[in-house]
């Protein structure tokens, strides 16, 4: 074998060989490419189906409050009323004044009793959160938070109906519940400014701001179960999650939720 032969052999020899590692390397580069991939799809659906049993709890968890509602108010309410029905003839065939007396006490507790048994059942049992308007809701919030003067709340919206089914408006009012109570229970707020809107873009966005105290959104014993709360919530629908607060400056949240495309 001559000279140039073997250095023919030699050069495809190099050649199958680098080609060989090539190939190697792109299979390995493929295969760590696909399992990423398949991490990531994994990773998606268990964050799906997270959010979907979240949903689901909260959807029980009404239903749940409904049943009781309705328990008490039949069950228990009419058992009271008949109580307070025997009082009252009681009062009416005794004579001695005394016992009369006490007798008037007793029904009085007796249907101060069935009042808030009666106004517990209304709450348990209202259905407000299908049958109305997410602005509507929060608007409900916003007056009665006025009502107590202690801290006065603004809210701007720039639409006044929006597709949102039972999950998203729970979650929405929560979420601004919990804000307003934590501002004015621990930030000593004048003022509370609620912005709620849509876009092409953007299924809806909500931007909560006070402008309190403030407090140290690093410092982990800052983030108490009211801020997990409102984290967990926004969870439930797969909505981005912020929330900003320094010292003497106020806090801000803002949680958006973007269209599918």
């Amino acid at each position: 074998m001559g000279k140039t032969e073997l250095l023919i052999i030699l050069i495809l020899f190099n050649t199958f060989f680098v080609l060989f590692v090539a190939a190697v390397m792109v299979y390995i580069l493929k295969y760590r490419q696909r399992k990423k991939e398949y991490m990531n799809e994994i990773e998606v659906k268990n964050e799906i189906h997270k959010r979907e049993l979240l949903a689901t709890q909260l959807e029980i968890q009404q239903v749940t409050m409904q049943q009781i509602g309705r328990e008490l108010h039949d069950n228990i309410g009419q058992k009271l009323t008949l109580v307070s029905l025997y009082i009252q003839q009681l009062l009416y065939e005794n004579k001695v004044p005394e016992v009369s007396e006490r007798i008037d006490q007793v029904s009085q507790i007796i249907n101060q009793s069935l009042q808030d048994l009666r106004s517990l059942s209304k709450t348990l049992t209202d259905d407000n959160i299908k049958q109305k308007e997410i602005v509507t809701l929060i608007q409900e919030e916003v007056d009665i938070t006025n009502a107590f003067k202690k801290c006065h709340v603004d809210f701007k919206h720039n639409f006044q109906q929006l597709d949102l089914g039972f999950v998203h408006k729970n979650v929405l009012l929560r979420i601004t519940q919990e804000f307003i109570q934590n501002s004015m229970k621990h930030a000593n707020c004048k003022n509370i400014f609620i912005n709620l809107n849509t876009s092409e873009k953007v299924l809806w966005e909500l931007n909560i701001k006070d402008d309190g105290v403030g407090f140290d959104a690093s410092n982990a014993k800052s983030n108490g179960i009211g801020l997990t709360n409102m984290k967990n919530r926004a969870e439930i629908i797969g909505a981005e999650f912020s929330l900003e607060s320094r010292e003497n400056l106020g806090t801000t949240l803002n949680i958006i939720l973007k269209r599918q495309p």
